[in-house]
């Protein structure tokens, strides 16, 4: 990966394509051969799919258990900031003409992703963007069920409260944003000049 490649530019998109291009490829045919997979924003839950899968960022948080990473240091010596790492949580809403096979569609792509608890580099970066990679070779993320509550559930659906669908909730953990800008580095302290102030009267 060139080194203006930088996770802080893809890593965002690539994840979501990830999780996406896992059903597809797994999506069972012909059963639901004319099912989409699609990220979705707001807006899109107004005039949804007939049927397929959609997955929906609702939110973004900075993982708080490593949030104090090293810096970067490139292969010529020069130091980067630490990479910024961020949480990322969907929800994914299966669609269907009926009940029954939406069920079926939720279920599939429920046990699909279990099955896929780790993200890879390799599989990231083959959902990633024309421009390049978005994950260093070493780099993955943990992709994990996390269910939230009833409430909080009525809250993500408030722009669409006519149109609730039954949905799963997600996290993918510790996503690193890198970036291109040096870490400032004074050098070591040579000599320590101490000062004495006067007291001025009026």
């Amino acid at each position: 990966m060139g080194e203006g490649l930088l996770a802080s530019q893809f890593a965002i998109t690539a994840v979501g394509r990830a999780i996406l291009g896992i059903l597809m490829d797994a999506c069972p045919r012909p059963e639901f051969e004319t099912a989409r997979f699609e990220l979705y924003q707001s807006g899109n839950f107004a005039k949804p799919m007939d049927e397929g899968v959609s997955l929906y960022l609702y939110r973004v948080a900075v993982n708080a258990t490593r949030r104090n990473l090293t810096p970067r240091i490139a292969p010529d010596g020069r130091r980067y900031r630490p990479a910024l790492p961020i949480d990322l949580f969907y929800m994914l809403t299966a669609w269907a003409r009926t009940a029954e096979r939406q069920h079926r569609l939720l279920g599939w792509a429920m046990r699909t992703l279990e099955d896929t608890p780790t993200l890879p580099s390799g599989l990231l970066n083959h959902h990633a963007l024309p421009e390049g990679d978005a994950f260093r070779p070493d780099e993955s993320v943990s992709l994990v069920l996390e269910p939230i509550s009833v409430q909080d559930m009525f809250n993500i659906w408030d722009f669409a409260r006519h149109n609730i669908q039954v949905s799963a909730t997600y996290a993918v953990r510790f996503v690193p944003l890198e970036t291109l800008a040096l870490e400032t580095d004074n050098g070591p302290v040579q000599t320590r000049l101490i000062g004495m102030g006067r007291l001025l009267e009026s």
